[in-house]
């Protein structure tokens, strides 16, 4: 028994030596996994004021990452997302970009959400030569080029937002307008363009006003503006605070045109809104509207296929946001799929990629960190609480 017991134990011992070897073999291959995956940083603003940006941004991310990967990954390499909210705050955005390039070693970025977050990290990729795409509208963000080598973005130009704005303005014979926006970094950024654009059109901009991005009483504003004889409004905003404009302006009983920018791209935005906001105009991707969009349209195709995935996975509607993020997803994987995970060898891919996403279809260029210019927009408006193409 003695002797049996002895051969049961020495057997015993074996096999766990046995597995212990098997295990730390296991162990020492982790690292040679860790080669076999890429590692792309995502910043949206998920929560806080900005959250319905970057709810559909980060929930577009995840989507896209497990299609990417259910399929086989790229290059045979998982596609890992570390994805960071930044509540719509620059301080919490610096802090995130930090985190993704110095801990989590991300060979490029996308995001944040905001233009004002964007701004705020915008040094910090340039300084560590990391591919930055940014989900947020304001051309300063990516302008001048020769001092944004690393920094990309998605959604439309502010600029081309407002000339599409006044190009409508000018075939309705509008020529005096009062502009009211928040400031943010992206309100400021458009005041700035609204203000610069007028000229070429001979618009006058007959009253001036901005308002704290969680303000929820305009009236004041508005009532300068309507004593000022304005023919129209341009608001411009991406904070839910843009649907009380027109609200406000009901019960003022201002009937002049109201139009907003590209930051209204959020059917909740207009439910928010209610009966007031019936009528809203404002410039926006193809997305928001794309069963109007003609069949033979290079973007047709991809539009649909975003928003029945979208709207299936999440029973949510899409938004131009969500889109934002697609498309920079994309752009970044087709980059993976050709170079590798070599920031410096995706940043010059980027900026020669071609690619037809939901914004529009991108041309990008080392005079273009863009890629898009107004023929991108169509012109929207709200009626019986959707969004519809505006018809002249």
């Amino acid at each position: 028994m003695k002797k049996r017991s002895l051969i049961l134990l020495i057997g015993a011992a074996l096999i766990l030596a046995f597995s212990a070897t098997g295990l730390w073999a296991e162990e020492k291959a982790a690292p040679a996994a860790e080669g076999g995956e890429y590692h792309v940083g995502c910043i949206f603003a998920i929560t806080g004021k900005a959250s319905w940006l970057g709810e559909p941004e980060r929930n577009t991310a995840e989507m896209v990452a497990k299609e990417i990967n259910d399929a086989g990954g790229i290059n045979g390499k998982k596609l890992v997302l570390h994805i960071e909210d930044d509540q719509g705050d620059n301080t919490q955005a610096v802090n995130a970009v930090n985190k993704l390039i110095k801990k989590d070693k991300v060979c490029a970025i996308i995001g944040p959400s905001t233009s004002g977050t964007s701004m705020a990290v915008v040094p910090i990729a340039q300084e560590a030569q990391i591919p930055l795409i940014s989900c947020a509208g304001a051309a300063v963000i990516v302008e001048p080029v020769a001092e944004r080598k690393w920094i990309f973005k998605v959604p439309q130009k502010d600029s081309d937002c407002v000339r599409r704005i006044y190009d409508h303005m000018t075939s309705k014979g509008i020529k005096d307008i009062g502009i009211i926006t928040t400031t943010s970094g992206f309100g400021g950024a458009g005041r700035d363009q609204l203000k610069k654009i007028a000229e070429e059109y001979a618009i006058k901009i007959v009253a001036d006003e901005t308002y704290d991005p969680t303000a929820t009483d305009m009236t004041a504003q508005l009532v300068k503006i309507k004593n000022a004889g304005a023919q129209a409004v341009v608001n411009w905003s991406i904070e839910p605070a843009q649907s009380i404009v027109p609200q406000n302006m009901k019960q003022l009983k201002m009937t002049i045109p109201l139009y907003q920018s590209h930051g209204f791209g959020n059917i909740k935005y207009a439910q928010a809104a209610g009966d007031a906001g019936e009528g809203i105009i404002f410039p926006a991707g193809r997305l928001l509207a794309v069963d109007t969009v003609s069949d033979d349209d290079p973007q047709k195709k991809v539009l649909v296929s975003y928003r029945d995935k979208y709207e299936k996975t999440y029973s949510d509607k899409v938004s131009t946001f969500g889109g934002h993020a697609y498309d920079a997803l994309w752009i970044l994987a087709n980059a993976l799929k050709k170079v590798g995970d070599d920031p410096a060898k995706l940043r010059d891919e980027i900026e020669k990629t071609e690619f037809v996403g939901t914004a529009g279809v991108f041309k990008f260029s080392p005079a273009d960190h863009c890629g898009l210019d107004k023929t991108a927009f169509e012109m929207l408006t709200v009626k019986d609480g959707k969004f519809v193409v505006l018809k002249e």
